[in-house]
């Protein structure tokens, strides 16, 4: 897979900043962690901040620049960033390996399975599973929702808008689906 083979999801925000990079080998988590802050601090480049630095907070998550609210996500040889300048904050997921049907079953409520995936909906598992990783980085970032395990939120499609919630908070998300990988994006206002 190279860096050129994503584009954003239709309908994201188009003030949205996104870049990918490449993994190089072996593709392991230090590469991957790497690979992921180049492509933040070019999406930030982007996106017209002067700081394109992106320190670990304590726990891990990507601190990113005050105004510039941002996510890295990254699967096997590829990274990802997403910077939304004057968001409140933004989840992005890449997913490339298959979601098998017990996994599925364990992360989707049944009427998440019954009305979104095919042939009723139209996502795949993994395509909700990436949206729900998106979704979890936004909510999590508030810091009003205690911890929480990313599968317990809730999927809703409605109007062809599709939206997670936990805990009564809501943020939108957008999936751009391929054959070898799916691209999830949340961006919470």
């Amino acid at each position: 897979m190279t860096a050129v083979a994503l584009e954003a999801p239709r309908g994201t925000a188009p003030e949205m900043s996104m870049r990918t990079c490449p993994v190089p080998p072996p593709h392991g988590p230090a590469e991957q962690t790497t690979a992921g802050r180049r492509a933040a601090a070019e999406a930030l480049a982007s996106a017209g901040s002067a700081d394109r630095t992106v320190p670990r907070e304590h726990g891990g998550r990507p601190l990113f620049p005050p105004g510039f609210a941002g996510s890295i996500s990254h699967a096997g040889q590829l990274a990802v960033a997403v910077v939304v300048p004057g968001a409140a904050a933004v989840g992005v997921d890449i997913e490339t390996a298959a979601i098998t049907p017990r996994v599925a079953r364990f992360v989707l409520r049944e009427r998440e399975r019954q009305q979104m995936l095919s042939p009723a909906g139209r996502h795949t598992a993994r395509d909700l599973f990436a949206a729900k990783e998106a979704a979890f980085k936004a909510l999590s970032s508030l810091g009003t929702l205690g911890e929480f395990l990313f599968w317990q939120i809730e999927l809703t499609h409605s109007g062809g808008a599709l939206t997670a919630t936990y805990r009564g908070e809501s943020v939108p998300l957008w999936i751009r689906s391929e054959a070898a990988i799916s691209f999830a994006v949340a961006i919470r206002r």
